[in-house]
Protein backbone atom coordinates (compact mmCIF):
# COMPACT_ATOMS: atom_id res chain seq x y z
CA UNK A 1 0.00 0.00 0.00
CA UNK A 2 1.38 2.95 -0.93
CA UNK A 3 2.10 6.04 1.81
CA UNK A 4 0.00 8.85 1.39
CA UNK A 5 1.12 12.13 2.36
CA UNK A 6 1.06 13.50 6.00
CA UNK A 7 -1.67 16.19 6.54
CA UNK A 8 0.48 19.45 8.70
CA UNK A 9 -0.46 18.41 11.85
CA UNK A 10 -0.14 14.70 11.30
CA UNK A 11 3.29 15.37 10.31
CA UNK A 12 3.80 17.42 13.35
CA UNK A 13 2.77 14.44 16.02
CA UNK A 14 4.61 12.27 13.30
CA UNK A 15 7.77 14.11 13.83
CA UNK A 16 7.45 14.18 17.89
CA UNK A 17 6.68 10.27 18.23
CA UNK A 18 9.78 9.81 15.42
CA UNK A 19 12.01 11.84 18.11
CA UNK A 20 10.30 10.23 21.08
CA UNK A 21 10.49 6.45 19.30
CA UNK A 22 6.68 6.16 21.38
CA UNK A 23 4.86 7.87 23.35
CA UNK A 24 1.42 8.28 24.85
CA UNK A 25 -1.28 11.19 24.48
CA UNK A 26 0.24 13.16 27.05
CA UNK A 27 3.32 12.53 25.86
CA UNK A 28 2.86 14.32 22.59
CA UNK A 29 1.39 16.79 23.89
CA UNK A 30 4.31 17.52 26.36
CA UNK A 31 6.48 18.04 23.45
CA UNK A 32 4.14 20.05 21.34
CA UNK A 33 5.67 23.94 21.52
CA UNK A 34 3.56 25.87 24.50
CA UNK A 35 2.48 28.67 21.71
CA UNK A 36 0.67 25.49 19.74
CA UNK A 37 -2.41 25.27 21.79
CA UNK A 38 -4.04 21.33 20.44
CA UNK A 39 -6.45 20.11 22.89
CA UNK A 40 -5.97 16.41 24.40
CA UNK A 41 -9.04 15.25 22.46
CA UNK A 42 -7.18 16.26 19.44
CA UNK A 43 -4.22 14.86 19.56
CA UNK A 44 -6.25 11.32 20.73
CA UNK A 45 -8.28 11.48 17.58
CA UNK A 46 -5.47 12.51 15.17
CA UNK A 47 -3.08 9.75 16.38
CA UNK A 48 -6.21 6.84 16.11
CA UNK A 49 -6.35 8.49 12.24
CA UNK A 50 -2.79 7.86 12.18
CA UNK A 51 -3.68 4.11 13.41
CA UNK A 52 -6.29 3.51 11.46
CA UNK A 53 -3.93 4.73 8.24
CA UNK A 54 -1.27 1.85 9.15
CA UNK A 55 1.32 5.07 10.03
CA UNK A 56 1.21 4.05 14.08
CA UNK A 57 0.49 0.76 16.03
CA UNK A 58 -0.84 1.50 19.57
CA UNK A 59 -0.46 -0.58 22.83
CA UNK A 60 -2.71 -0.79 25.39
CA UNK A 61 -1.08 0.54 28.64
CA UNK A 62 -3.07 0.97 31.53
CA UNK A 63 -6.51 2.88 30.69
CA UNK A 64 -4.60 4.57 27.42
CA UNK A 65 -2.20 4.04 25.00
CA UNK A 66 0.96 4.17 24.14
CA UNK A 67 1.56 5.09 20.07
CA UNK A 68 4.35 3.47 18.42
CA UNK A 69 5.21 4.93 14.32
CA UNK A 70 5.49 1.87 11.89
CA UNK A 71 6.24 4.29 9.19
CA UNK A 72 10.18 5.37 9.54
CA UNK A 73 10.92 9.15 9.05
CA UNK A 74 13.09 8.04 6.41
CA UNK A 75 10.76 6.46 4.30
CA UNK A 76 8.71 8.90 4.79
CA UNK A 77 11.12 11.30 3.79
CA UNK A 78 12.19 9.57 0.66
CA UNK A 79 8.65 9.49 -0.23
CA UNK A 80 7.90 13.26 0.45
CA UNK A 81 10.70 13.97 -2.15
CA UNK A 82 9.55 12.29 -4.70
CA UNK A 83 6.13 13.58 -4.39
CA UNK A 84 7.41 17.35 -4.67
CA UNK A 85 9.35 16.40 -7.55
CA UNK A 86 6.41 14.95 -8.86
CA UNK A 87 3.77 17.26 -8.22
CA UNK A 88 6.11 20.59 -8.08
CA UNK A 89 8.77 19.88 -10.62
CA UNK A 90 7.00 17.65 -13.23
CA UNK A 91 9.42 14.98 -12.18
CA UNK A 92 12.60 16.40 -12.48
CA UNK A 93 14.80 16.13 -10.01
CA UNK A 94 17.20 18.37 -11.40
CA UNK A 95 14.34 21.43 -11.47
CA UNK A 96 13.97 20.81 -7.44
CA UNK A 97 18.03 21.14 -6.96
CA UNK A 98 18.66 24.30 -8.93
CA UNK A 99 15.35 25.70 -7.14
CA UNK A 100 16.74 24.67 -3.31
CA UNK A 101 20.98 25.95 -4.77
CA UNK A 102 19.13 29.15 -6.18
CA UNK A 103 16.40 30.11 -2.80
CA UNK A 104 18.92 29.70 -0.09
CA UNK A 105 22.25 30.50 0.95
CA UNK A 106 23.92 27.66 0.81
CA UNK A 107 27.07 27.63 2.95
CA UNK A 108 30.77 26.65 1.37
CA UNK A 109 30.98 23.32 3.65
CA UNK A 110 27.58 22.34 2.99
CA UNK A 111 28.48 22.70 -0.88
CA UNK A 112 31.53 21.08 -0.51
CA UNK A 113 29.84 17.82 1.25
CA UNK A 114 26.95 18.05 -1.76
CA UNK A 115 30.06 17.76 -4.10
CA UNK A 116 31.10 14.89 -2.53
CA UNK A 117 27.33 13.41 -2.45
CA UNK A 118 27.64 13.83 -6.48
CA UNK A 119 30.88 12.39 -6.54
CA UNK A 120 29.59 9.09 -5.10
CA UNK A 121 26.63 8.70 -6.84
CA UNK A 122 29.07 8.85 -9.65
CA UNK A 123 31.09 6.41 -9.05
CA UNK A 124 28.02 4.12 -7.98
CA UNK A 125 26.65 4.22 -12.16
Amino acid sequence: MPIKMLTDVELELMTILWSLQEGSVADVMEEMPKERKLAYTSISTILRILEQKGVLKARKEGRGHIYIPLLKKSDYESRAVKHVVEKVFDGTPMALVKQLLDSKEIKAQDLQALRALIDAAEKKK
